[in-house]
């Protein structure tokens, strides 16, 4: 069971009952950050991408993965970041630390923020001869894919990393290369572009993620939040990049031909 508790504004003393999020794990338990009931919360004044995440391990496997920092919006217009205990998962961490499975090494690479967790054995989970090591074998043992709701921009590009992740692409982390709008996702094989703006994708929007993409050597994917102009989705389906539309549910819709084909088959199961 996720935990919930009371937190209070320092700017005007109203309290708010806070339960954490619980996003899902690798291994398909959902997985929560553990709140410190003794800890303050921080007002935040300004955005830094690496005080965003929070590392939290998976109490049924043992993965530590990088999920949103909790955060609870207040009336009077200040946003509080809930203290956390980190490194523990507030959901069956005492049974794993019990006799469960070992904790995993923690998947930071020292880079900003690497969204996914479960880096352990990518090279064990490639199919033979796949240069790609980054990619699960098969789609058939995906589970249900558990969406995020999208409140905030940050909520956007942590529903395309959870996503990402579904569909077989291991180690998703913040881009070293910024896109021209949007936000950058990467991960081995694949380049992700994340537009939470209120208009549809233009067609430079599309043709930069495709040239991004080929400079990389690796897949490109486009996920909005307006949709897409008509000329960005003729040029996207002569090119084969797949769009997809993110609904408010946090859950990916694919527009297109090659978004419906890589939804039903999974990373996997495209050629390389």
């Amino acid at each position: 069971m996720t935990e919930t508790v009371a937190v209070r504004c320092p700017a005007c003393r109203r309290e708010h009952r806070y339960t954490a999020p619980a996003y899902p794990c690798a291994c398909g338990a959902p997985v929560a950050p553990r709140l410190d009931r003794d800890g303050s919360p921080t007002p935040v004044s300004h955005r830094v991408w690496q005080d965003e995440w929070v590392t939290v391990r998976c109490g049924s496997c043992g993965r530590h993965g990088e999920w949103p920092h909790p955060e609870v919006g207040c009336a009077c217009g200040v946003v509080l970041r809930v203290a956390v205990m980190e490194g523990r998962g507030g959901t069956g961490d005492e049974g794993a630390a019990a006799g469960g499975t070992p904790p995993a090494e923690s998947a930071g690479t020292g880079r900003s923020a690497a969204v996914g967790q479960g880096e352990t054995s990518a090279r064990e989970m490639a199919p033979a001869g796949d240069d790609r090591g980054g990619r699960e074998p098969t789609a058939a043992a995906r589970p249900p894919f558990r969406s995020v709701t999208i409140r905030t921009a940050l909520d956007a590009v942590t529903a395309t990393a959870l996503y990402l992740r579904w569909l077989g692409y291991r180690g998703v982390r913040r881009a070293d290369q910024r896109p021209p709008s949007g936000i950058g996702l990467a991960a081995r094989g694949v380049v992700a572009q994340v537009d939470p703006a209120v208009r549809p994708a233009g067609l430079r929007d599309v043709e930069c993620l495709w040239l991004t993409a080929m400079t990389e050597s690796a897949d490109g994917l486009y996920f909005s939040l307006a949709g897409y102009a008509d000329d960005a989705r003729a040029r996207a389906d002569a090119l084969g990049v797949p769009l997809f539309v993110l609904d408010l549910t946090g859950t990916p819709r694919p527009v297109n031909a090659p978004a419906e084909t890589l939804a039903a088959t999974g990373s996997g199961q495209r050629a390389t």
